[in-house]
């Protein structure tokens, strides 16, 4: 084994080291992780009308629930990898859980608004979860064997999600949205211990690594800023001193974050934005089709919950739980496409299902902006969870199979960060449309009493899906820039420069 290789392969093990019945292990604890991360964040999407009403708050307001969340989890996410690197990724896993448990038992007792966005901020760290666990599978699987790994795990998204939404709709429905957080911590706290007790310490340390702590603060003020200016946007008015300081700031600081980036990077420091990595196409294009998607996801489920729960004549008038049960055809189809890419994507190639991906959702957005009937969103849905799941695949396939895997870690963390920056805009742009797109709607009549209510206007929900089309419709622009790494394509190339007196070699 050359000198290359050695480096190569440090954070993998070889097949003789392999043990099988440890690795599973180690998976089926990750999987329940993802799992159960997934249950909380999800089954807190049919909820958001009745916190709103609860605490007496604007629906983009309500917004800010789900983005606190991810601004706290790209500000974490790249200093706990690290810290990871530095001291062990188990213990900092360990640690993790601990916190993570107590902000979700916390949230579930908040008394204000302005609380919840507190204990909601700090539950950002749930996000570190999966960049830490798939450390470790990495160190407990021969590097062939990872993707098939990040695949399994990536699956399970797709379950959590679907698990989450009937299940914490139907607690959430006849006990209360509080007492989804409070069902959660034993199944929190079971998987914390069997993590202590059934995980070993990561093999592999990395002493000199430097924490990116400036570019992480200056990325997480950014984000912050600029969420909080379209969350409270419609509140304090668009043009309001407040707004205006805010929004300004957030788009001033990305100056200073991309020159100390491209400083750090190109120094050889691990950047959050590690610009000698994104100078290669795939990953560079990977990325922002992400973030770009990330966003378009999260406008339209933030609009389609509303357009579900709201009185008519704005919404369907439905019930928590129906609500629920309203987004899981979006939740089955990210599962079983995800279980289609695993079988077609060695034979198709990553560029072929990224484009089918992109455009499957575009379409199926733009026919639910066009919707006025209920089972026509339903079957819509469908097809935008397996287009977004066709195309979420391929794109991680893209990364992988493109960087040297040495890079592997710091880019998954990377495309993790981009994807969160896209999705924690996403929430906060959808309730700005729909707290600012409204109408005097009647309500109810209470006696001789004739209530009224101003809820979103048709006009709104149709704003929201078209920018979720046209993202998705970049996306699939953009797909077309990248370089096949999987399928016949490739294959055929590679055989033919096999065949040449003077081959040149394929970069992995």
């Amino acid at each position: 084994m050359t000198e290359t290789d050695e480096i190569e392969n440090k954070n993998f093990i070889s097949n003789e080291e392999f043990d099988s019945k440890y690795a599973l292990r180690v998976m089926l604890i990750l999987a329940g992780l993802v799992l159960i991360v997934m249950y909380i964040e999800g089954m807190l999407t049919p909820s958001l009308p009745a916190i709103e009403s609860q605490f007496k708050i604007s629906t983009a307001q309500a917004s800010l629930l789900l983005s606190t969340y991810l601004v706290g989890g790209v500000a974490l996410t790249p200093v706990i990898g690290k810290l990871g690197d530095l001291y062990g990724k188990k213990k900092m896993l360990i640690i993790v859980l601990v916190i993570y448990c107590v902000s979700v038992g916390v949230t579930g007792f908040s008394p204000t608004y302005n609380f919840m966005i507190a204990a909601r901020t700090i539950q950002g760290i749930g996000l570190t979860i999966m960049p830490l666990g798939m450390s470790l599978v990495r160190e407990e699987f021969p590097r062939e064997i990872v993707p098939r790994a990040q695949a399994l795990i990536s699956a399970m998204f797709g379950v959590g999600f679907a698990v989450s939404l009937p299940l914490g709709s139907l607690i959430s429905n006849d006990f209360g949205w509080r007492m989804t957080y409070h069902t959660a911590i034993p199944f929190l706290l079971f998987l914390a211990i069997a993590t202590f007790f059934m995980v070993k310490e990561s093999r592999f340390r990395r002493p000199e690594v430097k924490i990116d702590f400036i570019g992480a603060i200056l990325l997480a003020v950014s984000l912050a800023s600029v969420v909080f200016a379209l969350s409270e946007g419609p509140s304090w008015g668009w043009y309001s001193p407040s707004t205006m300081v805010l929004a300004t700031l957030g788009l001033t600081l990305l100056v200073p974050l991309l020159l100390y980036e491209r400083r750090y990077s190109m120094a050889g420091g691990e950047a959050i934005l590690h610009f000698k990595l994104l100078s290669m196409r795939n990953v560079m294009v990977a990325n922002i089709i992400l973030s770009i998607s990330g966003m378009g996801m999260f406008l339209a489920m933030q609009a389609l919950t509303y357009r579900f729960e709201l009185h008519a004549p704005s919404g369907f008038g439905l019930s928590i739980l129906g609500t629920g049960l309203s987004l899981v055809p979006f939740a089955l189809g990210v599962f079983f496409l995800a279980i289609v890419t695993g079988k077609l994507v060695s034979r198709t190639g990553v560029k072929p299902l990224a484009i089918l991906g992109a455009t499957l959702s575009a379409m199926a957005f733009l026919a639910i902006a066009f919707s006025t009937s209920y089972d026509e969103i339903l079957l819509f849905e469908f097809f935008t969870g397996g287009g977004i799941s066709l195309m979420n695949a391929s794109l991680i396939n893209l990364i992988v199979l493109t960087v040297n895997p040495k890079d592997m870690g710091l880019a998954t963390a990377m495309n993790g960060t981009f994807r969160n920056v896209g999705s924690s805009i996403g929430a906060p742009i959808a309730g700005s449309i729909m707290s600012t797109i409204t109408a005097i709607y009647v309500v109810g009549v209470v006696g001789k009493v004739t209530i009224y209510a101003s809820l979103p206007t048709p006009a709104a929900y149709f704003t929201v899906f078209m920018i979720s089309a046209a993202a998705f419709a970049v996306a699939a622009v953009l797909s077309l820039s990248a370089h096949e790494v999987l399928g016949k394509r490739k294959w055929i190339r590679v055989a033919n420069d096999v065949k040449k007196p003077n081959p040149v070699s394929i970069p992995e």
